[in-house]
């Protein structure tokens, strides 16, 4: 078996091709413990048990789950422990970046995206999936069936980056959209004015939708290593390109892309928004971490 690093990197784990293969890759190995984490030994078995505590009806204990764990668990009812989840997928332009060393933006969407898929259905728990640039391309609304995860991941995998980025309009369209209260997985670069995002996202939470806002960005966006005379060219407009000197830009640069990065996280708390920056270089698995502590807090 591979190294724990291995296992879960984007680009080992882009070898892979197929979603279907890259997914089960994720989650199963995530969910064996094979790497050091809180969930170590987390089984999908008993992800719709609660602890025993005093005052519960003893009739309700899961003796089986007693005898592979030594503790008491109480199995809850389905209808208490099944949700209804959105993954909200951006795929505009400017998700085809990738840095010199790791997988485009859009890439790493698809991994978590196809990975969370593969988790929440495997708990019962129906899921939908929305594409989108400047427009909604694909909306498949949330299912539990065996079916749903092939249309997801066909779905991912059909589609292509490109087109300028909007996000805010159709998030505030999707706000209207979206039926019912659930739980919405946002997968975006967050390329927008950070006041029309949180407009956006305000409007989704008034909704009472529980949020995970997955920031997905490349190193060289985090950092901005260049050093010498480079052309940057725009993914969203591709014949547009600007020579630059990278050293005379970086600061102000770094200063208002951290501002930014700021500015989006601290509105997102207020928000009561779970913010999550994620770099195209980092193991997959920890978004599923994310979200498990979001789902075992929202039984709490």
């Amino acid at each position: 078996m591979p190294g724990a690093k291995s296992l879960f990197d984007p680009t080992t784990l882009a070898k892979f091709g197929r979603l279907s293969l890259i997914a089960r890759q994720v989650v199963e190995g995530f969910l064996s413990g094979v790497h050091k984490s809180p969930f170590k030994g987390f089984s999908v078995e008993f992800a719709e048990h609660r602890q025993y505590y005093p005052g519960d009806e003893i009739r309700h204990i899961d003796w089986r789950a007693f005898g592979k764990t030594d503790r008491y668990y109480i199995k809850e009812h389905e209808e208490e422990t099944n949700l209804h989840a959105h993954l909200l997928v951006d795929a505009s332009g400017s998700m085809a970046y990738h840095g010199e060393n790791s997988i485009s933006k859009f890439q790493y969407a698809q991994f978590l995206a196809a990975s969370l898929a593969y988790l929440m259905l495997h708990q019962r728990d129906a899921v939908g999936l929305a594409v989108h640039d400047h427009r909604l391309r694909t909306l498949l609304p949330p299912r539990s069936t065996s079916k749903q995860l092939m249309h997801i991941l066909r779905t991912l995998e059909g589609t292509a980056p490109g087109g300028e980025t909007n996000l805010a309009p159709i998030w505030d369209r999707l706000a209207g959209q979206l039926r019912g209260r659930g739980m919405l997985l946002i997968f975006s670069d967050c390329f927008d004015q950070v006041n029309r995002l949180i407009h956006a996202l305000r409007h989704l939470r008034h909704r009472r939708h529980e949020i995970l806002l997955f920031h997905i960005l490349a190193p060289e966006e985090i950092e901005f290593p260049f050093s010498r005379r480079t052309r940057f060219q725009s993914l969203e407009a591709g014949d547009q390109f600007r020579q630059m000197e990278p050293a005379m830009a970086r600061d102000e640069y770094l200063k208002n892309f951290q501002a930014f990065c700021h500015t989006l996280k601290v509105q997102a708390a207020n928000l009561q928004i779970d913010y999550h920056p994620m770099r195209t270089d980092e193991p997959v698995d920890r978004a599923l971490g994310y979200y498990l502590m979001k789902r075992m807090a929202r039984r709490q």
